[in-house]
């Protein structure tokens, strides 16, 4: 189903995502840059690209990895504002060339956005996907797109009052706030490839040492898979890993495979035992990290330079970040 709701929906459903990690760095290789075709650079419009194609909106928001060019598409069909509005693409830096979100709620203050390419501790390098809060008034914003949402657009700006298709809502507004309704004729086809993966199609199972790895496999073995896979910097997982084998354990089995240069058929999400035995080779052994009195898991991921997200995925079984107390013990990805 198209149209505002189901955009901030399924970017939402990325918040967590990370990129490929490797010589010590975040490296631009992600699941945004394959779909668009120029991986491994900056990706923030990839992304929003991205979702408003999965979410039936491509034709209502532009295809693009450079930020100006977003701007431009906006700019000549009239869809561009000093304003936020509920679903719009923000623009960031001079001109709107330096980034680019999915705003999905405003105050007379503070936007909250969807962003890809960013990260949370407030550096240069990027690294994934990322729910943000940012100064409504900031120098730094530097305008809006606002897609032609079949339901009409949840807007601030006092000059579109009136306008057709226009929701007007002033200072504050959110999701809550979109209408019902929309066009549901361009819901998006699910590739071949993701309906297998939804369907638990197992016709693409490899069983190695008695164990299944794939599409319909479970087992702690697949949550272990999963913990190696985030120690070598390449999870995918939003929240877990755990024993079901799920879309994220392809692909972070995919960003491993590519990591250590394999290719084709031998990078397709689904390992092989080479591949499995260098694995464990590599990142079999956890490192671990004893809890201390005022310990956070914030604190360890900054002691140990790893970021948060990281750290919260390889522990799923903490759950409540905010619980930890002295003698738990902490894995380190």
């Amino acid at each position: 189903m198209s149209g505002a709701r189901e955009f901030i929906s399924v970017a939402r459903e990325e918040i967590g995502y990370q990129e490929g990690f490797s010589d010590g760095h975040w490296d631009n290789d992600n699941k945004f840059g394959r779909w668009y075709g120029m991986n491994e650079e900056a990706w923030c419009g990839m992304f929003v690209s991205w979702a408003a194609d999965r979410s039936g909106n491509g034709d209502i928001v532009p295809r693009y990895a450079w930020c100006p060019a977003g701007v431009e598409w906006f700019q000549e069909r009239d869809r561009w504002s000093a304003y936020p509005a509920v679903g719009s693409v923000v623009f960031f830096g001079p001109g709107g060339g330096s980034h680019t979100g999915i705003c999905i709620g405003y105050t007379d203050d503070e936007i909250t956005t969807i962003e890809g390419n960013t990260n949370d501790s407030g550096s240069a390098e990027g690294d994934g996907v990322y729910l943000k809060t940012r100064p409504r008034k900031s120098s730094y914003v530097y305008g809006y797109g606002i897609p032609d949402f079949p339901e009409g657009a949840v807007v601030a700006d006092p000059d579109w009052k009136g306008r057709p298709g226009v929701v007007h809502f002033g200072e504050q507004a959110d999701e809550s706030d979109i209408p019902a309704g929309g066009d549901t004729s361009s819901r998006p086809v699910a590739r071949d490839e993701d309906r297998k993966e939804e369907d638990g199609d197992s016709s693409r199972q490899v069983v190695i040492d008695g164990l299944a790895y794939g599409p319909g496999s479970s087992g702690e073995h697949i949550t272990r898979l999963g913990e190696m896979l985030v120690r070598a910097g390449c999870g995918a997982y939003q929240e877990g890993p755990g024993p079901e084998w799920t879309k994220a354990d392809t692909e972070s089995v995919r960003r491993y495979q590519q990591k250590i240069g394999d290719t084709g058929a031998d990078a397709d999400g689904i390992p092989g035992p080479r591949q499995l035995e260098r694995l464990t080779a590599e990142y079999g052994r956890t490192r671990t990290v004893t809890v201390r009195e005022g310990d956070t898991l914030s604190s360890i991921a900054a002691a140990n330079g790893v970021p948060l997200s990281r750290l919260t995925a390889a522990n799923p079984r903490i759950a409540d970040p905010d619980a930890i107390a002295p003698g738990d013990v902490v894995a380190l990805p």
